[in-house]
């Protein structure tokens, strides 16, 4: 019998497959190791097959589209709920063919080798970030142990730690300032090892047209521009603009029923790092621009007038998500004074 639907559960070295055909008939029930992926699905008929978006799903899904088939990928979350039994491999993979025939069933966007690799580039630029922040935190506590206070902010790190050291030589162990010595540049070789990757990022974000297109938003740059055209790739593949902003978790929690609407908090869904990105965008804003915006956009002056400066950052950050789906998927150039018909 012909299988027309695949569900894989991915992992490191062994792969479970189900496979049903046209009358949903389990036809297909296998575990095959990383070698035998390949030519296994070479020479299977075209059929759709669906995965968790999880890690190397993108790689897989690139392969698998290769050699003729049609691969959609879901986010684990939407996949759980059609697990029947206990949890085990066997029983992933026939929940994931089944999630996957689902007509209402949200997929994830198939990522190119480029869009991977301009993503590599921001993930460990932000670990880098992450490190570096660790780093100072640390000198900082290490220094109060000995009654030196340095001010918040990594700039001070390295303008005060060396005069602190000099000022207090006296006092402390030979061992203990070579140690912050050591930690000083261990955090200046982060820094520069951050400065580099965005080096790298703006060298990509000026060759995709695309990201350049985005960066003329108001509260987008190069390092947000070049995050969302390697995340989101195809903008149509979103219905509109709310769709991408609730992707984004830029929307509030609903709990409603009997006919009531209940809204709680913004819920954080979605991609946390381009939600972050968007929602710094919002608050330079109102930090560089909120003057200028207050007098010339009707919509930022209403809304800053009556809500609190938390609130109206993550409106920006909403607002801003539209406008980025808006701009590819109609094929427009931003525009200030834009108004809706």
């Amino acid at each position: 019998m012909k299988i027309t639907i695949i569900g894989i559960d991915l992992a490191k070295d062994v792969f479970q497959v189900h496979g049903i055909d046209e009358r949903g008939k389990i036809v297909l029930r296998k575990q095959l190791k990383r070698t035998q992926m390949a030519p296994f699905f070479a020479n299977l008929a075209p059929c759709l097959i669906g995965m968790e978006a999880c890690g190397s799903a993108h790689y897989w899904a690139r392969k698998l589209q290769d050699d003729g088939h049609t691969v959609k990928l879901m986010a684990p979350q939407f996949v759980k709920p059609y697990v029947e039994t206990n949890k085990h491999d066997a029983a992933d993979a026939e929940a994931i063919c089944e999630a996957v025939q689902r007509p209402t069933m949200r997929f994830v966007p198939i990522k190119n080798i480029e869009q991977q690799a301009i993503l590599a580039v921001h993930r460990a630029r932000q670990g880098m970030i992450k490190a570096r922040t660790a780093q100072a935190n640390q000198i900082r506590g290490l220094l109060r142990e000995f009654g030196l206070v340095v001010p918040v902010g990594i700039g001070f790190i390295y303008q005060r730690v060396p005069d602190l050291l000099d000022q207090a030589s006296n006092d402390l162990p030979g061992v203990f300032r070579e140690l912050m010595l050591r930690l000083v540049e261990h955090m200046k070789d982060l820094d520069r090892q951050v400065n580099e990757l965005e080096r790298q990022i703006n060298v990509w974000h000026r060759s995709n047209a695309l990201s350049r297109k985005l960066e003329k938003v108001p509260g987008i740059g190069p390092i947000t521009a070049s995050a969302l055209v390697a995340s989101i790739g195809d903008a149509k593949s979103f219905a509109n603009g709310r769709q991408l902003a609730a992707w984004l978790g830029l929307v509030p929690k609903q709990h409603s029923t009997g006919g009531k609407t209940h809204l709680q908090g913004i819920s954080k869904r979605g991609d946390r790092y381009l939600g972050t990105l968007l929602i710094h965008g919002g608050r330079a804003i109102i930090r560089c621009a909120g003057q200028k915006l207050a007098t010339t956009n009707s919509w930022f002056n209403r809304i800053l007038a009556r809500r609190h400066k938390n609130v109206v950052t993550v409106a920006l950050a909403n607002r801003n998500a539209r406008i980025v789906w808006a701009l590819p998927a109609h094929d427009r150039e931003f525009r200030a004074d834009y108004a809706s018909a």
